[in-house]
């Protein structure tokens, strides 16, 4: 099954394409939390009164899925406390009171990479993890293991399929050497022999640059992807650039491959030349609430408030703040909320339209607008009637909450919620009968 035709068509609203990216400046306070990534949340390492630098290591787990975090800014710990996400996960937060002079901590040097190992190291030291949104940790992605899951294609994820956002663009079109060089690294030291970094059709000045720089290297191919949504999921990159399926409960190493977002790599490369780590993130202020779309470089910790403000957002409209896009983004419930390493987008709308849902009318439109196949309509009817095994056959844990169904359903059903309901819900079951063992 070619996964590109099972997408859809959505508006690409592409309004700062060409905006090149603004420095934020140095907020007054920021609040860091120590949940940034998927997996484990770290423990502070500082408390109130300390004094932190620029890069400083401030928290950090011995977690098998967490990856460390620094200070974005020098000045004074303020508060410790918890802080409760978008998600609703609670983690502790630490406030830094900004002293404006952003002295570099002693402990920001290059490091010295030679084999597989120092890399991953390097790489977990970073505070890396997947800037395209997932959060995976990066280092526990790159540390494959080679007698189990041999890779031989490294994929890299430069679709930005997302309406509004351009940050992944415009880190193309600012630093295409950073992530060319960064590709480089990885492809050498792992032995990586393919490397696919996939493009949209509609960035073509982007494959245009990337084409001309790689032109001699024929490890490094570009591929021109459909504008289509969600060719950035990476069950779907992965398929568009190999051929190669990724099954239920699989991961990309289990089919030879390894999927990367194109920041994430251009970050690496950038903080194995200067040592300092993942503290900021470039993303795309944007929505009809904002006068003035930008793209703009800033410290992990800054508000989105202040965010809105910097472009010119009028708040009093204001209906809806999601960090992310349109499709997949998370809608916060306080402006207060800080950038954290994900957020690759903030976008402000003025209308948030409640839509009156009405009876399934049986038409498929979501059948046929799901990447991976699957039947929302028939999850919806199973997590009603609370049937965990009719989901896992439905293969409900394939769903990648991409929300195509939800978006062509004519009855206006909330069909992505439910079926993340739904893969709740079977997560729960399992581990029921797994306590009653």
């Amino acid at each position: 099954m070619d996964l590109a035709l099972n997408c859809i068509k959505i508006s690409h609203r592409k309004n700062t394409e060409n905006c090149e990216t603004l420095v934020y400046p140095v907020p007054e306070t920021v609040c860091i939390p120590m949940l940034q990534h998927m997996g484990s949340p770290c423990k502070p390492l500082v408390s109130v009164g300390d004094e932190v630098k620029v890069g400083q290591k401030i928290g950090d787990s011995e977690a098998f899925m967490s990856v460390p975090v620094h200070s974005s800014v020098s000045g004074k710990v303020i508060a410790a406390e918890d802080f409760l996400s978008a998600a609703g996960k609670v983690c502790k937060s630490i406030t830094i009171e900004c002293d404006g002079k952003q002295t570099v901590s002693e402990d920001v040097k290059p490091p010295v990479i030679t084999d597989k190992a120092s890399l991953i190291k390097a790489v977990r030291e970073s505070g890396c993890c997947g800037l395209g949104g997932a959060g995976f940790p990066t280092h526990i992605k790159l540390n494959f293991d080679e007698n189990k899951t041999p890779i031989d294609s490294l994929v890299i994820n430069a679709a930005e399929c997302e309406p509004y956002i351009t940050s992944d663009y415009r880190e193309m079109m600012e630093n295409p050497e950073d992530v060319l060089n960064g590709i480089k690294i990885i492809q050498n030291i792992l032995q990586i022999e393919n490397v696919y970094v996939c493009i949209e059709s509609n960035k073509p000045k982007a494959i245009e640059l990337l084409t001309d720089m790689t032109s001699g290297d024929n490890s490094i191919k570009i591929k021109r992807l459909s504008s289509l949504y969600p060719q950035g999921a990476e069950k779907v990159i992965a398929y568009n650039a190999t051929g190669r399926t990724i099954k239920e409960g699989e991961l990309p190493s289990n089919q030879g491959i390894i999927v990367m977002n194109v920041s994430t790599v251009a970050f690496l490369n950038r903080y194995f030349k200067t040592g300092m780590p993942l503290i900021r993130r470039r993303l795309t202020i944007d929505g009809n609430a904002v006068k003035s779309p930008c793209n703009a470089d800033v410290p992990v910790g800054t508000s989105i408030g202040e965010l809105l403000r910097f472009a010119e957002c009028d708040e009093d409209k204001v209906k809806k703040v999601l960090t992310g896009g349109l499709m997949m983004g998370m809608c916060i419930y306080d402006l207060s909320t800080p950038v954290i390493k994900t957020n690759n987008a903030v976008i402000a709308l003025k209308n948030d339209v409640k839509k009156t849902q009405t009876n399934c009318i049986r038409c498929g439109r979501c059948i046929n607008a799901c990447p991976a196949g699957l039947m929302p309509t028939e999850f919806e009817k199973a997590y009603k009637q609370k049937d965990a095994d009719r989901l896992k056959s439905l293969r409900v844990n394939l769903c990648m909450n991409c929300g195509s169904c939800s978006y062509v359903c004519p009855a206006k059903r909330n069909l992505a919620e439910t079926n993340q309901l739904a893969k709740m819900f079977v997560s729960q079951s399992n581990q029921e009968k797994r306590n009653n063992i």
